[in-house]
């Protein structure tokens, strides 16, 4: 499984007890917000919301806060200022971490990532200069609880357009170009296969694999930039190993 998914995991185990998911259901909100203001609240046609929607169902976001957060983009009130940013640098390890912010004071934004960053061992980079280790992916995972037939899924994925498919100790991971996810998803959802996350992301074309002091290290980093409100999203280069399962 790759690093940026299987952190996401960690993620949603994390959330469910500590700090973490409240950060997250912000930014959920804020991501479902602005895709409302500018696609729409029709998922159907508007991807940059299904895929927030599906990230909402992954971290257990409520149903009001998903209303809440649609209404406030169908209103676009206090959304205008917002920008997209992205962000790249290195982690410990040599690591290349992406990140995907969302952000009203892009000044704030840059002082408190730079300081994240040079607290947990990492430095902010210029442009560009990890962006290049990384392609855009549709990333569905499905957990073992739910669907166990490793042929069955796999055949199903392939035959919808799936490029990879890798099995992990408690889940699959289903990789497809973006263009696929549309009918990779409508696949899974005709046989009644869950999944547990559903999002294009940013894949790696290498890992860098990270021994156990350093993979600690990153944790702390990763949970410190999933802390801040304006980042939204966090990609790297890293394998974890099995020490985090």
């Amino acid at each position: 499984m790759s690093g940026h998914s299987k952190w996401a995991t960690i993620k949603r185990k994390k959330g469910a007890n500590d700090a973490i998911r409240g950060a997250m259901t912000t930014k959920i909100s804020r991501e479902i917000t602005i895709a409302v203001k500018m696609g729409g609240a029709d998922p159907t046609g508007n991807m940059r919301l299904k895929l927030a929607l599906s990230k909402a169902k992954a971290n257990n976001v409520t149903k009001d806060n998903i209303n809440r957060a649609i209404q406030k983009g169908l209103g676009a009130s206090d959304t205008s200022n917002y920008e997209e940013i992205t962000y790249e640098g290195y982690g410990p390890g040599g690591t290349a971490l992406m990140l995907e912010i969302l952000t009203d004071n892009r000044n704030r934004t840059a002082a408190n990532i730079r300081h994240i960053f040079s607290k947990h061992g990492g430095n902010l980079g210029e442009n560009g200069c990890v962006a290049w280790m990384f392609k855009k992916k549709a990333v569905f995972t499905v957990d073992k609880e739910t669907f166990d037939d490793e042929d069955a899924l796999m055949e199903i994925a392939m035959d919808a357009g799936a490029e990879d498919f890798q099995a992990d100790d408690d889940s699959f991971e289903i990789t497809a170009e973006p263009q696929d996810f549309n009918a990779i998803e409508a696949a899974l959802a005709q046989k009644g296969i869950e999944t547990s996350s559903a999002e294009i992301t940013q894949i790696p074309d290498t890992t860098v694999n990270l021994n156990q002091n350093d993979s600690e290290k990153l944790l702390k980093l990763l949970d410190a930039l999933d802390a801040d409100d304006d980042v939204q999203n966090v990609f790297g280069n890293y394998d974890l190993g099995n020490q985090f399962n």
